[in-house]
């Protein structure tokens, strides 16, 4: 048995971030490590397939699913992985496909100490996309396929035997024989994985040359943290975390003795009650006083302009009573502006005013009214306001004298606290300093031992390439292409006759990697038939690839594994979903030891149920009604 190994991904959780909540999904075991087989059942259109490729996407798939519930509610994605055994997030906006991706070290729900890094997607072979580093932690960063020696391997061509979508379990482009070049990228894909393509020295000699740059710049960095660490004199990290608790005890210490003393002084002055009920009472008059006093003197200046302006009218109304009477009426002047007039006009043609007698008699007498009602109340308020104002100055005396009584009263009981309550306040300020310096320092060492775990990891793959380039070179371990196809031909038609494929006869894998039963190509098989071909096919290539200690990433999602199977006839629906899963699970209990498949599935069986890890509903009665629950 191959024992259990951390080269490559896992897939731990898939968080969809919203703008009110979260949607996740848990790939992990009880002891927190990738669970080995991860079912996602539920009735159709609920969301299983919608995890896959969100999954797919955090890896660099082109786009996202697009269906009414996700738009909505989905802003980013985050994917929290294994890379080599070291936990990373791969997070990406939502709405617009990203031409980006942010990875950092760490976990979902973790402080998020370490920074993010912006991996570009194109081009797949620039050292700083998403692509470079995850096929660095499959061993093969760098890896150029022969026929298009001027565009590296990506880490999307290595999917194809990652992901079995459901588009490819029963249609007849299995192996993408309508796109005669990626058909052929295919097969070539397969030999990088089992480490039998052409140029495979050449590419274990650029992997050491790269690790080996990245390595030095790598230990020149963390010389000059190592350098920087050391000139501030912070510490070790025992003894930050010890200082760090001990500044969080001091802090829930002075909370405690805050509380105390605040109940003690309240227990102390509790005798002044009724002087403090005085002094609230005096200070209620105070304020009343003063607001009755501001609003008298408010009116006062309101009232007096407005008195000048009646006064002013009366005025105009006198004088234009009085001009009616000094020009007599047919005169030939106009009365208000002395204008000549003639017999005809009605008007003054300068002025306007009519030409004839005026009686302003109504509008004076009203106008005089208005004058002398205002004048009254002014003089009301001319009057009011300074018994108003004595009223106010004495009931702001009252207060003053009923706050000194309390402070008189309580100064002995509360003054004693005073001291002790600035000491406190002492003690939390210098707790707070000293966990904030802790803090600051954790920071920093994190930082350096991140830096050395880096350093170590690129040691190791150093190594183990340069442990494969000596294996390469002298003893030839690069298997012949015939024997590899012979070999996941022998594991194909292995895992058919666990299925009990009907029939089965003169089955293999072609040289071009293309399945055979009955002598004949997949193709003419029926679409059930064809997805028991299709889950064989890339089963074995999963298996055998693991087996082998190749370069596959060491997981597997598959979408829909029942799809079509009522077309055979002969062979029961259960049954065959049995034998399919009991397949799945003896071989990652035993010589897939390690390895990671994920499966969605409508109804998988009973069989299955501990590996269930989310079962969709499609009922609102019974959560969860699907991936995005909240949207009936």
């Amino acid at each position: 048995m191959i024992g259990l190994r951390t080269q490559g991904i896992r897939i731990r959780r898939l968080r969809l971030h919203g703008d009110d909540r979260n949607y996740d999904v848990d790939f992990r075991a009880p002891d927190d490590t990738p669970r080995r087989l991860s079912v996602l059942a539920g009735a159709f259109s609920t969301g299983k397939t919608t995890i896959l490729e969100f999954v797919d996407y955090c890896l660099g798939a082109n786009d996202h699913p697009r269906h009414p519930e996700i738009t909505p509610k989905v802003k980013s994605a985050t994917l929290e992985v294994e890379l080599s055994g070291s936990p990373y997030l791969i997070e990406r906006a939502v709405g617009e496909p990203s031409m980006f991706a942010y990875v950092r070290a760490g976990r979902l729900d973790e402080p998020g100490n370490a920074p993010r890094v912006r991996r570009t997607l194109r081009p797949a072979g620039h050292p700083d996309s998403l692509s470079s580093l995850l096929l660095s932690h499959c061993k093969l960063q760098g890896v150029r396929l022969s026929f298009d020696t001027d565009d590296p391997l990506s880490f999307r061509d290595l999917m194809w035997l990652c992901f079995l979508p459901n588009e490819r379990l029963d249609g007849k482009d299995l192996l993408f024989e309508s796109v005669p070049m990626k058909h052929l990228k295919l097969r070539q894909v397969v030999d990088v994985v089992f480490d039998v393509h052409d140029d495979h020295t050449v590419e274990i000699g650029r992997r050491i040359r790269s690790v080996e740059t990245e390595l030095a710049a790598a230990r020149t960095a963390y010389r000059a943290a190592e350098q920087l660490v050391e000139d501030q004199h912070i510490g070790t990290r025992p003894e930050l975390e010890a200082v760090s608790q001990a500044a969080k005890d001091e802090l829930a210490a002075c909370a405690q003795a805050l509380a105390g003393l605040d109940a003690r002084a309240r227990s102390s002055t509790a005798f002044a009650a009724d002087l403090r009920e005085r002094h609230r009472d005096a200070s209620r008059s105070a304020l009343a006083a003063y607001n009755e006093l501001r609003d008298r003197e408010t009116q006062l200046q309101r009232m007096v302009p407005l008195r000048g302006s009646y006064a002013d009218d009366v005025s105009k109304w006198t004088m234009l009573a009085e001009a009616d009477r000094l020009f007599e009426t047919g005169s030939g002047v106009c009365a208000s502006c002395g204008a000549a007039l003639t017999p005809s006009d009605e008007r003054c043609p300068a002025c306007r005013f009519p030409v004839g007698p005026v009686d302003v008699s109504g509008e004076l007498r009203s106008a005089k009214t208005r004058l002398g009602e205002l004048t009254r109340h002014i003089e009301d308020l001319e009057r009011e306001i300074p018994h108003l104002r004595a009223a106010a100055s004495r009931a702001q005396d009252a207060e003053s004298r009923a706050a000194a009584e309390v402070d008189a009263a309580t100064s002995h009981a509360v003054t004693p606290y005073l001291a002790e309550r600035d000491a406190i306040a002492r003690r939390r300020e210098e707790a707070s300093a000293s966990l904030q310096r802790a803090a600051d320092g954790l920071r920093l060492v994190q930082s350096l031992e991140r830096r050395a775990n880096g350093i170590l990891q690129m040691m190791d793959q150093l190594d183990a390439d340069r442990d494969e380039l000596g294996a390469a070179g002298t003893q030839s371990r690069r298997a012949d292409r015939s024997a590899v196809v012979r070999r996941v031909s022998g594991r194909y038609v292995s895992i058919l006759a666990e299925f009990r494929y009907p029939k089965l006869a003169d089955a293999y894998l072609a040289e071009d990697l293309t399945p055979y039963v009955r002598g004949e190509p997949y193709t003419a098989a029926s679409s059930g038939g064809r997805t028991l071909i299709a889950l064989a096919w890339q089963l074995a290539m999963f298996e055998t690839a693991w087996e082998s200690r190749s370069s596959h990433p060491g997981f597997l999602l598959l979408d829909s594994p029942q799809k079509n199977l009522g077309a055979l006839g002969d062979l029961e629906d259960g049954q065959t979903i049995e034998r399919i899963y009991r397949h799945i699970e003896d071989w990652l209990a035993g010589r897939g030891v390690g390895a990671q498949i994920v499966v969605a599935d409508n109804a998988p069986p009973p069989t299955a149920a501990d590996d269930v890890i989310v079962r969709f509903s499609r009922r609102p009665d019974q959560p969860p009604y699907g991936l995005i629950d909240d949207d009936f």
